[in-house]
């Protein structure tokens, strides 16, 4: 593609470009920044910056490239390379083909677009040249940045370096190739300690953007090389990150000792599996013998594998020290159980005061309430590097509004504005809260819909004219008439800023404010301006515009903004398919370029259109797939991925000795990390024929997969036990490594387990699709295995317990301890049990924080799904100023007939999210003024004057207004509550 041709294509007016010397390819360059149009012109629209630059040699040109690099699509990147390299070849001195342009100054000036020359004008670069460009003191750092390279290209590089007088052996060369190293595959004459050296550089190969299991691989092979005819542990500190390939055994082999002498590069390593930290964890601390503040500090990530009993035995001083040393950073990989543990000992004896205010970061979200309200030295400042909970903030925002005047002191303590309530706001005069408003906007995302709802009508109140316009969305639908077609951008742009699904939850209202933005865009998107107002909107705009109302000139934007809408509709996707398809063609005439480009849309074609591009672009369908960990792709595609692995794998026959086994093609370990999610698609018996070495390397991976089925489940199980023998043989790392597949054990394999450690049970705790029995079978395993009564049991083991604490009985429930129940009552209100559960659970609350009827917002945030215990005649004497502190769990377990309690000044002021939480059995059961009511806290209509306004919706738009009756509402496996369908504020 020649440079004109390119200019045409990109740019919508003519540019005067210059002959091509070397200044002028600065200036173009210059202009190129300044009017390049690319799916990714939003970002492009800021590297203006560029146009000031201190222009000079090549290195600086080089600056140039690398930040535009990451910034263009591939089309935009390949036409980049055709035109350099068109310039190059223009100024170089070769005369014909068999002569190559690519010299060591060229490959300099290219950049990171070296890894778009072709294999063949690779292998046509003189070792001379290829030679003189690796002896660059910038070369390293160059090759460095080359993520997207691909193993033939890497390859071919490789074999002209080997050609030049460089030797591919000595150590010095190997410092230099960057992340060619990745793909030096040449293993003959190795000796251990070059291949240590190797596995040191190979720690950069994560950067590499796929071909990973190709890289692990070649790991595993140096990996044995560098530890022939010596121990493990004897070369453990010189193995890098090459040590996350080994196996259960294989770190079990490993002396106590030699985990103490490389734990400084151990803790470096940051993809260790659970696993596979328990076990190392527990070499070290063999090594300890006493858990001390100096040797926790030496650990780094291998904290997390730490016993909970054992952080519970600490001496008080050293974990204080703990939580004022850079370790604590820590401390938020630690399971729930873990971090109880610390908490406990922390705040033990009473004494609330010794470390609740030392709490830093996401740990601070573990302390009580009931341990908060004992702590009387909270200040502002303390808390603006801190997490809190909602109920947290309730608490502490009303406590220090007693003291502090000042509410930008407040506003500004992190994040503490969780805890503004509907009365401060009201409090606060028009200047004061027009003052302060800025601090309200700054948190929008840590504010609930209820909140935001109240801060429009506070607006609307004191100075509507200057109101920022997303805030009409929170205010009832009819409000949006007040947003004249002179204030649509403004509207827009306000609107597009926000995140819509968690400011409005209403769908009827949704529509009405789709409708105003439609009317703003008069049905069209006209440029890549328009899209850039729009934002956000853009992932909720109908099928129709999508498909025919955004212009080509906007399309690539709009385009580049679709690839992040976390949940397009049906309709939403067949319209962007369509569009696809009239813009490229059928995927079987697709070029690389566009393949990459539309990776994030790949999902949207079926597996008929995907087979094409599995069969000629494997490595980019598999690199797509990677990047999509957000939801479960379709099965179309997932049989895509499936395919194209399979297809472009060396086949070997099962050497698994099973009956039914011989010549099957059973999973390499290569497969299975190149698959991930497509896992799914092996049938149960190639699963089963998995040799054993497969299965131990990649259990972890195979338990952590969200779709498996049932008899996949069952079948690894198998294999499990198989490999393991039966599960009471099987240790704490065993059972931690399967995940899910552990749902697979019956009744009686889980009582065979030994349970005896708080941290097991709550690894399997953290699977949510037991069974009653199951659940019944993992409490009862524990209170035998520990020989813990449950009066014995610690908050930790509360918490380490988990869903199972739904299986246990009243008269059980009855028997936990106050003093250690008071503590987790916000963990053990995020379970979905049975309201005969939950209603025992809420005996013991009272027994913490009085009868409901004295409960604080607070505290009915920190009981969550525990407060729908409530009784009908509890449930009525609640204030209404409090509805909107239920938790929607709460609401949503709250039993159709004691719902129906509520009375209609109730329900209206339930909130927008609590009233987008009433199931559709609990709307069966109101009467009409109470739906009405209902679709006003929808609405997000004003609580306190909703008698003296006149209704604005029937009762039968109520009854679709979440989902149409009689549609089927997801409920726990066996917990009893439905499970929370809308969940727009992370609560815990």
């Amino acid at each position: 593609m020649t440079l004109a041709t390119w200019q045409s294509e990109q740019f919508p007016l003519s540019l005067p470009l210059r002959t091509t010397t070397k200044w002028t390819f600065i200036d173009q360059w210059r202009i190129l920044i300044q009017h390049l149009r690319t799916p990714e012109r939003p970002t492009l629209l800021y590297i203006g910056r560029w146009m000031d630059y201190p222009w000079g040699g090549g290195g600086d040109r080089s600056a140039v490239f690398k930040e535009l690099y990451d910034q263009t699509s591939a089309h935009s990147q390949r036409a980049l390379y055709s035109w350099m390299a068109g310039i190059l070849q223009t100024s170089s001195n070769a005369t014909d083909n068999s002569v190559s342009w690519v010299s060591a100054e060229n490959l300099w000036i290219l950049g990171r677009y070296m890894v778009h020359l072709s294999f063949e004008e690779i292998m046509k670069i003189s070792p001379i040249e290829i030679g003189l460009f690796i002896s660059y003191d910038n070369a390293t750092k160059q090759l460095d940045t080359i993520y997207d390279i691909t193993p033939e290209l890497a390859q071919a590089f490789l074999e002209r370096i080997s050609s030049s007088s460089f030797d591919m052996r000595n150590t010095s060369t190997i410092h230099r190739l960057g992340l060619l190293v990745c793909f030096y595959k040449d293993l003959e004459l190795l000796d251990a300690a070059v291949a240590q050296v190797r596995l040191h550089q190979m720690i950069k190969c994560s950067r590499l953007r796929g071909f990973q299991a190709g890289v692990q691989k070649l790991k595993a092979d140096l990996l044995d090389i560098a530890t022939e005819n010596q121990t493990l542990s004897e070369t453990l500190g010189s193995l890098s990150d090459a040590v996350v390939g080994l196996t259960h055994d294989q770190l079990e082999s490993l002396s106590p000792e030699a985990v103490h002498g490389a734990i400084s590069t151990l803790t470096q390593v940051s993809s260790w599996a659970k696993s596979q930290v328990i076990i190392l964890s527990a070499k070290y601390l063999a090594h300890e013998k006493v858990l001390s503040f100096y040797g926790v500090s030496q650990m780094g990530v291998l904290l997390a594998g730490v016993g909970t009993q054992a952080f519970y035995g600490m001496d008080r001083r050293d974990l204080l020290q703990v939580l004022r040393s850079s370790i604590s950073l820590h401390l938020s990989d630690l399971s729930p159980a873990q971090q109880q543990g610390v908490l406990s000992k922390m705040i033990e004896a009473g004494d609330a005061t010794s470390g609740v205010v030392e709490i830093q970061g996401a740990f601070f979200k573990e302390v009580s309430l009931f341990d908060l309200r004992r702590e009387p030295r909270f200040n502002a400042t303390d808390l603006k590097e801190k997490e809190l909970r909602r109920s947290q903030a309730l608490f502490l925002y009303e406590l220090l509004s007693q003291t502090t005047r000042r509410p930008a002191e407040l506003l500004s303590a992190g994040q503490l504005v969780k805890g503004v309530m509907c009365s401060h706001i009201d409090a606060m005069s028009a200047d004061s809260f027009l003052a302060h408003f800025q601090y309200f906007e700054n948190s929008l995302s840590l504010l609930s819909p209820y909140q935001v709802n109240c801060l429009a009508w506070k607006y609307w109140d004191v100075a509507r004219s200057t109101m920022p316009p997303f805030l009409l969305a929170a205010l009832p639908a009819r409000y949006l008439a007040a947003v004249p077609a002179s204030r649509c951008v403004p509207f827009l742009i306000s609107l597009g800023k926000s995140q819509l699904d968690s400011l409005v939850l209403d769908s009827h209202k949704k529509n009405s404010i789709l409708r105003k933005v439609q009317q703003c865009l008069n049905n069209s998107i006209a440029d890549e301006y328009a899209v850039d107002i729009v934002g956000n909107l853009l992932c909720h705009l109908p099928a129709a515009i999508l498909h025919r109302g955004v212009s080509p000139r906007a399309w690539a934007t709009a385009l580049h903004g679709l690839r992040d809408c976390p949940d397009l509709s049906p309709e939403q996707k067949a319209a962007v398919r369509l569009r696809l398809l009239e813009q490229h063609g059928l995927p079987q005439n697709w070029t690389a370029e566009t393949t990459k480009d539309l990776g994030p849309f790949l999902v949207l074609f079926s597996g008929e259109e995907l087979s094409s591009i599995a069969t000629k672009f494997p490595d980019i369908l598999q690199q797509a797939a990677s990047k999509m960990a957000r939801t479960p792709p379709p099965k179309e595609f997932l049989w895509a991925v499936f395919e194209s692995v399979r297809n472009s794998s060396e086949r070997r026959p099962s050497s698994d000795p099973s009956p039914g086994c011989h010549g099957v093609a059973a999973p390499s370990s290569e497969d299975i990390f190149k698959l991930a999610e497509a896992n799914a698609c092996w049938a149960p018996e190639d699963l089963l024929c998995m040799e054993e070495d497969t299965f131990i390397r990649n259990v972890e991976l195979l338990g952590a997969l969200r779709g498996l089925s049932r008899p996949q489940l069952m079948t690894l199980k198998e294999k499990a036990v198989q490999v393991w023998d039966t599960p009471s043989y099987w240790r704490e790392h065993h059972i931690v490594s399967l995940g899910r597949i552990a749902l697979a054990l019956n009744e009686s394999e889980l009582e065979q387990l030994d349970l005896s450690s708080i941290d097991t049970v709550a690894s399997l705790s953290q699977q949510t699709e037991w069974t009653p029995g199951q659940a019944k079978a993992i409490l009862q395993g524990f209170l035998e295995d520990s020989g813990y009564s449950i009066q014995d049991l610690k908050s930790f083991h509360l918490v380490g317990l988990g869903a199972t604490l739904c299986a246990m009985n009243v008269t059980e429930i009855s028997l936990i301890r106050i003093s250690e129940f008071r503590v987790v009552a916000a963990r053990i209100g995020t379970l979905l049990c049975s309201i005969h559960v939950l209603a025992e659970f809420k005996r013991k609350a009272e027994a913490v924080f009085g009868n409901p009827a004295e409960w604080s917002s607070s505290v009915l945030q920190e009981l969550g799904t525990i407060a729908a215990g409530v009784t009908k005649e509890e449930l009525r004497m609640l204030d209404e100023d409090l509805m909107p502190y239920f938790q929607p769990s709460a609401i949503q377990c709250l039993p159709d007939e004691i719902f129906r309690a509520l009375s209609a000044e109730q329900i209206a002021s339930l909130g927008p999210e609590n009233a987008a939480a009433v199931t559709p059995a609990q709307r069966g059961q109101l009467s009409a003024p109470q739906l009405q009511s209902l679709q006003r806290a929808l609405d997000g209509a004003k609580t306190r004057s909703w008698l003296d306004e006149p209704l604005s919706a029937s009762p039968t738009r109520i009854l679709a207004s979440r989902s149409p009756q009689g549609a089927p509402v997801a409920r726990g496996l066996w917990l009893g509550c439905p499970l929370l369908l809308l969940t727009p504020n992370v609560l815990w």
